[in-house]
């Protein structure tokens, strides 16, 4: 079923071949996977269609709208963020080196330190701006208590009053390290395990405006970590809100915006009739004529749900728009996209070097995940522009023919002859065609294997994964996770919107 999935790259030649052939391909794919086993364990012929369907009259939307749209979208990719990502987290922003923007904060921040320095200095010393900055001190302080930490906030209440400083200030009895000591000891309190050398290096400190300095950049790192902090806190709640959430706010986009299911009405459009197109084929009897439309199975909302994800891992980003359902999540299923291209390569090409060395290397673990170990380095750039595929195929092949010769030698079978390295170096290099067979039947197994996987409603264990494919057995079940996590819960989301579009689909066909 999964084969057709990119049918725009799949031309006649390749569908001409015969059937002897292609299953004298899968026979070869089941013979070397079978020795792989001991070593390691561990189309539619219709143009794509890029233009917005109209299926809604379009209306004219006022700015105060778009504003609202916006806000709406981002609070939700924020959440949706929150809750997909496990390891989301602030991080403390960094401006580039030699950038404007740094050059100009870099010169502001200056200024204000050196005024501040300039006023300490005068006799006697002005402490406006020093009290200042230790009103921001102190509410950033009460910023990180929890309403429990009564006695704390009396503290910092009591000893950072602003009025009673400034008294002092005017009295000529203001002394300002000892206030300084009393922040870093509360920092020392209110910090996270992993901010205390941080706070323990500005005891050492003792001019002050470096010190006030360098009290403001670990409370700017301490803030960072109050927000992770609650976000951890949050996430839990705002799973089980989540979906809801999500689907309100989308709802509220429907409603400015009719329009914003056309290209999801046209993604499960196309997948439904991907399938349909796939079944009447099984379904011709043998004398090739149709059979009767009581004899054709009828396709479930679930397996044309599941098939259209399917479609998103074969998707022309370039060319052709997102669904919009999955667009917060467009960068992940592009990711995972990519890391099942370089997958596939790396599958076809330790195939092909398997098939062509047992059994003398068969029984050899160690050197089965070293030689993928190399292959996966030298495919690590695929997807820079600056890669190419052909010319790393060729690097790839001279140095498997290289170890693949070492391992040999040192397991004392027969030598690899120049001939077979020949034939190899061949092989190697023919998997940078899309339209290779190998690397075809790998790609349309992989993606067999996450459909089965998606079918199974991801229970474990996995799915037995389909020959040829055990070399790649470990990243392949990480990237099953992972996609089926993001279907999983896009699902959840927005399953109404797929029944209703899906029940007017299948309803017709």
């Amino acid at each position: 079923m999964s084969e057709n999935l990119d049918k725009s790259n799949v031309n006649e030649a390749g569908k001409s071949k015969s059937n002897d052939s292609e299953q004298g391909l899968e026979d070869a794919v089941e013979g070397a996977d079978e020795a792989l086993q001991k070593a390691i364990k561990s189309d539619s012929t219709s143009p794509q269609r890029v233009q917005r369907p109209h299926s809604s009259p379009p209306r004219f939307v006022t700015v105060e709208e778009l504003l609202e749209t916006a806000r709406g979208v981002t609070n939700m990719a924020l959440a949706h963020e929150i809750v997909v990502n496990g390891d989301f987290q602030i991080k403390p922003v960094e401006l580039p080196e030699n950038s404007l923007k740094k050059r100009v904060k870099d010169i502001v921040h200056k200024v204000f330190w050196d005024c501040l320095s300039a006023q300490l200095s005068e006799d006697p010393p002005a402490y406006d701006h020093a009290i200042k900055l230790v009103g921001e001190i102190k509410e950033t302080l009460l910023s990180f208590l929890l309403p429990g930490h009564t006695r704390l906030r009396n503290q910092i209440t009591e000893v950072l009053d602003l009025d009673l400083i400034k008294q002092e200030a005017e009295n000529g009895a203001l002394d300002i390290s000892k206030l300084a000591e009393f922040i870093i000891g509360m920092m020392g309190t209110l910090c996270a395990p992993a901010r205390d050398e941080e706070v323990k290096k500005l005891k050492d400190i003792k001019e002050i405006v470096p010190l006030f300095r360098e009290i403001f950049s670990v409370l700017d790192l301490m803030k960072v970590d109050m927000a992770n902090f609650a976000i951890s806190s949050i996430r839990p709640h705002l799973m089980q809100q989540s979906v809801e959430y999500e689907r309100k706010k989308f709802q509220e986009i429907l409603e400015r915006q009719p329009n914003s299911l056309d290209f999801v009405t046209q993604w499960l459009e196309e997948a439904s009739e991907d399938l349909m197109t796939q079944k009447y084929k099984h379904a011709l009897p043998v004398g090739g004529a149709a059979a009767g439309s009581e004899d054709m199975p009828r396709l479930s909302p679930v397996a044309v749900q599941n098939y259209a994800y399917l479609k998103l891992l074969k998707w022309d980003h370039l060319q052709r728009p997102f669904p919009e359902t999955v667009l917060m999540d467009q960068s992940r299923f592009h990711e995972l996209q990519l890391q099942l291209e370089q997958l596939t390569i790396l599958g076809a090409v330790l195939l092909v070097t398997f098939s062509m060395a047992a059994p003398g290397i068969s029984s050899q673990a160690d050197f089965a995940e070293k030689l993928k170990m190399i292959v996966k380095i030298l495919l690590t750039d695929m997807h820079l522009p600056s890669f190419h595929l052909k010319d790393v195929l060729t690097t790839i092949g001279e140095k498997v023919c290289l170890e693949v010769s070492s391992c040999l030698s040192l397991c004392g079978s027969s030598p690899f002859t120049t001939d077979k390295e020949t034939v190899l170096k061949g092989q190697i290099q023919a998997v940078a065609s899309p339209d290779d067979p190998i690397r075809r039947i790998m790609e349309s197994r992989i993606l067999t294997f996450l459909e089965t996987y998606l079918a199974s409603g991801h229970q474990k264990p996995l799915p037995t994964i389909p020959g040829g494919l055990s070399p790649v057995q470990r990243e392949l079940e990480e990237v099953a996770i992972k996609f089926a996590r993001l279907v999983n819960y896009n699902k959840m989301v927005f399953c109404p919107y797929y029944d209703a579009i899906l029940s007017k689909i299948l309803i017709r066909s």
